[in-house]
Parts: structure tokens; C-alpha cells; sequence
């Protein structure tokens, strides 16, 4: 009973329809045979006593849609077959319970000569017709509207799973790059290496908790970008400098991304006292990460792989692309900011 409720409350609209269209149909049907408007015209038995046969024709459709429907995919053909053998089939039962009818009340010769016969039968196959068109029409539409929706849960879960298997890909280069400074580091400033493991292990602790989120409020990557910073001026001091110039600090950001881009600037260039590396980040309708760039000497290829990472990121997270510059020794990505979580 509760089954037959809650397909009743989910399919509630279209049997509002139909019973609003058989009851129109209905009122039609007497003024074109009456010629004149009354109360009884807009009576609503008739609407209600059809009610019964359109179950039965929807009945009959949606066992032939089971019995030959192999496919998701749509077939027009299969549409065909499925609408002409069930307004057959529907006509043929009409057909033998409106005969028993008759039988019973000894109407056969009434309900059942030529003029009249006709009549019903033209009748059933407008019927057919008509609301099994209807019928049609709204199953395929809920069964595209449910394949739509089953391929946006599987996109949204291929993107999630992509964006999981990227994060794992950049802890462990987090991990390392900083254990090698920290490697230096104990080479040449004990003291420093003891401070900047301190600070790495609080560091790292953000790391894997970001791990599992798709998108963080630009507020914690700030901090957690001047945090990761000060790592940095452990081992180089003013060689580089962080710049922030905010004049929004509202939406979201895919974690690590301000510290990826800060990393890129130290990995890639070559600071001093003297000539700093200065990186800025300014943040209005998007962020933008710059710096300037005296490229190290004898360097090992990057692999890009943060730079990559970080843009296949936003691809499955927002159309809008991030853009990267380099003129007049300048090196700048920009950074689209995302305000609602996808």
C-alpha cells in the first residue's frame, strides 16, 4: 500500500493532467452533443469513470515497454511497435469488456450493431491514442531526465575520484621538496633545521587535512600560505618576499595552491639579498600570482608537475581556465576564484 502511495504522490502531476484533460475532453464532447450549456455539462463523472481505462491502456504500455525495451537508448522504432500493439491490445479489451458488459445487462443488440460499433471502436483507438501518446511522451521523458541525472552523479564521482587521485600526487611532492631543504638545512644551521621541522610538522598537519576537500576558504590558504612562507625564510631569509594585496578575501580555492605557486617561484629562481625575488599575491575578482624571475643556472627540468596538477584541478572543478604569463620578466599565473561549491 505504501509503495502504491508513493508512486502515486511521485507521478502525481501527470494523473492531475490526464484527469484535467478527460474531464475537458468530456465537457466537450457533451456541448458538441447536447448543442446547449448546462450543469450537468460540467459534471465530472465521466472524467472519473475514464480514470479506469487509462490505467489499464497505461498498464498495457508499460508492459510491452518491459517486454521489448532491451535499451537505454531510445528507439523510434521500438516506440512504434510498442504505441500500435498496445492501442491494439487496448482496443481488443475494450472491445471484450464492453461485449460482457452488455451480455450482463442484455445489451448486445443496442451496444453492439454496426452504427454503434464503429462509433466505440474509433472511439478507443482516439483514446489509445491520445493518452498513450501522453503516457509515452512522460515515461521517456523521466527515464532521460533519470539518465541525465545518473550521468551527472557519475561525472561528479569520475571528477571527485580525479581530484583525489591528484591531491595524492601532491602530498608526497610537498613532503619531499621540503625534506630536502630540511636536509640542507642540518647541514648548515642546526638550529635553523630544528625550527623549520617544528614549523614543517605543524604545516604538514593542514596539508593532510586539506587533503580530502575539494575546495578551501581563501582565508586558510592565506594563512596557511604567509605560514608555509616563513619555512621558506628559514633557509633564504629576504632573498624572497612575500607580497599580499587583498581587496576581497570571500570565496573559495583549491587547497594548496598559493603554497604551490609560492614553491614555484623559489624553485625555479635565484634570490639575494641584494636582487629579491618578490612574489606578490592580489586578490580581487581573481587571484593573481606573480613574480619577478632571475631563472637558477644549470637547473634540472621541471617536471611541472604542481603547475599541471594545479590546472587539471580547476578544469574539473570550474570552466574558467587559469592563465599563465611570462613578459618582460615577469612570470604571473591567474588564479579564477570559485564561490560555490560544485
Amino acid at each position: 500500500m505504501k509503495n502504491w502511495l508513493h508512486k502515486l504522490h511521485i507521478h502525481r502531476y501527470f494523473l492531475l493532467f490526464i484527469l484535467l484533460f478527460a474531464y475537458a475532453q468530456s465537457v466537450y464532447n457533451r456541448i458538441l452533443v447536447r448543442q446547449e450549456i448546462n450543469a450537468y455539462i460540467f459534471t465530472p463523472e465521466a472524467a472519473i469513470f475514464w480514470l479506469p481505462k487509462a490505467v489499464v491502456l497505461f498498464a498495457i504500455i508499460f508492459f510491452f515497454i518491459k517486454k521489448w525495451q532491451k535499451s537505454d537508448v531510445f528507439s523510434t522504432k521500438e516506440m512504434l511497435k510498442i504505441a500500435c500493439s498496445s492501442i491494439i491490445v487496448y482496443i481488443l479489451i475494450m472491445l471484450i469488456s464492453g461485449f460482457l458488459i452488455a451480455y450482463l445487462f442484455d445489451n448486445i443488440e443496442r451496444n453492439f450493431n454496426r452504427g454503434t460499433l464503429t462509433i466505440n471502436l474509433f472511439s478507443d483507438f482516439l483514446d489509445g491514442l491520445i493518452y498513450g501518446s501522453f503516457f509515452l511522451v512522460y515515461y521517456y521523458y523521466r527515464k532521460n531526465k533519470n539518465h541525465q541525472q545518473q550521468l551527472a552523479n557519475y561525472h561528479q564521482a569520475l571528477s571527485e575520484s580525479k581530484i583525489f587521485a591528484l591531491k595524492t600526487q601532491l602530498n608526497p611532492h610537498f613532503l619531499f621538496n621540503n625534506l630536502n631543504v630540511l636536509d640542507q638545512l642540518i647541514e648548515e644551521d642546526k638550529n635553523k633545521a630544528s625550527e623549520f621541522l617544528n614549523e614543517f610538522a605543524e604545516i604538514y598537519r593542514y596539508v593532510l587535512k586539506s587533503s580530502d576537500r575539494k575546495l578551501i576558504n581563501l582565508n586558510e590558504e592565506l594563512d596557511f600560505a604567509e605560514q608555509y612562507f616563513r619555512l621558506i625564510q628559514h633557509k633564504y631569509g629576504n632573498a624572497y618576499q612575500l607580497i599580499i594585496k587583498s581587496e576581497s578575501k570571500t570565496g573559495l580555492i583549491v587547497p594548496l595552491t598559493l603554497q604551490l605557486l609560492i614553491e614555484n617561484a623559489v624553485q625555479h629562481n635565484v634570490g639575494t639579498e641584494e636582487n629579491p625575488i618578490l612574489i606578490s599575491v592580489i586578490l580581487s575578482e581573481n587571484i593573481r600570482i606573480s613574480n619577478n624571475t632571475n631563472l637558477k643556472k644549470n637547473a634540472k627540468p621541471s617536471s611541472r608537475l604542481a603547475l599541471g596538477n594545479l590546472k587539471a584541478q580547476y578544469k574539473l572543478l570550474t570552466p574558467v581556465p587559469i592563465e599563465i604569463q611570462q613578459e618582460n620578466g615577469v612570470f604571473s599565473v591567474n588564479i579564477p576564484l570559485i564561490h560555490k561549491e560544485p
